[in-house]
């Protein structure tokens, strides 16, 4: 088992990608801390987990709140008493629109939640990490990132802070043998996928799209777990400062 006796902590664990990644690291031997502002989300994930072997708990906590952030670590210690991997993958979408008409409230929680939430996990998890003398960070970006989509504009612009600032870390934190990594997946068959749409998704909009993307698929959960195993491994020990693109080819 890849993640062997490792405490691992991931953020928006309730769904979608978060939920994958949350089950494939339980699967590869890790404790999973399942964070999520739903409560019976998170606690269903934990659920499963346990049912096939697992070791899970959940937390809530909203990872944009400096409290709540310093929360969920505190109580991840005082359970497992360590943190190795931090996967950063809670997110808020954009709605499809034209750049001009998204509101202020919305505009401030996409940044909020996928921006300024790094910030709040930095800060409470890095001086944890240093101390055990290492661990791995790993945020979920977007291909949104480095190909951005009209009708996103802000979000596209949250999805490239998270990219800067995973190699902005990688740098600074590399002394302190924390390695910083990101994912970036195109579009996948989540709860996201009808806001990046417009609200909802058409058998033409779905066909639009996935002429985009060469292997001709939306992404998995799955896809982007198993790509999350292998760098919050040991296996990828000397890599850091990577925004992994699992698009199907979408960025080429």
């Amino acid at each position: 088992m890849r993640l062997q006796d490792k405490v691992a902590i991931v953020t928006g664990g309730g769904a979608g990608f978060g939920e994958g990644i949350a089950r494939r690291f339980a699967d590869e031997g890790a404790q999973v801390v399942v964070n999520d502002i739903a409560e019976s989300d998170g606690e269903r994930v934990v659920g499963a987990i346990r049912q096939a072997g697992g070791t899970a708990f959940y937390c809530k906590a909203d990872i944009s709140l400096g409290p709540d952030s310093q929360r969920l670590i505190d109580t991840t210690l005082a359970r497992c008493g360590r943190v190795d991997i931090l996967v950063n993958n809670a997110g808020v979408p954009q709605r499809n629109m034209p750049l001009t008409e998204l509101d202020e409230a919305s505009f401030d929680r996409i940044y909020a939640v996928n921006v300024k939430a790094l910030y709040w996990a930095a800060k409470y998890t890095v001086p944890v990490m240093r101390r055990q003398g290492g661990g791995v960070i790993l945020s979920t970006s977007s291909t949104a990132a480095n190909r951005p989509r009209p009708g996103v504009v802000w979000y596209n612009g949250s999805k490239a802070a998270v990219d800067t600032i995973t190699k902005g870390m990688a740098v600074e934190l590399a002394p302190d043998r924390i390695r910083v990594n990101a994912i970036n997946p195109v579009a996948g068959e989540t709860q996201m996928l009808a806001e990046f749409m417009g609200g909802q998704v058409t058998a033409a909009m779905r066909e639009r799209f996935l002429a985009t993307i060469p292997l001709g698929r939306f992404s998995q959960p799955l896809d982007i777990a198993n790509a999350a195993v292998f760098l919050a491994s040991d296996e990828a020990a000397f890599i850091t400062g990577v925004c992994l693109p699992v698009d199907g080819g979408r960025t080429v």
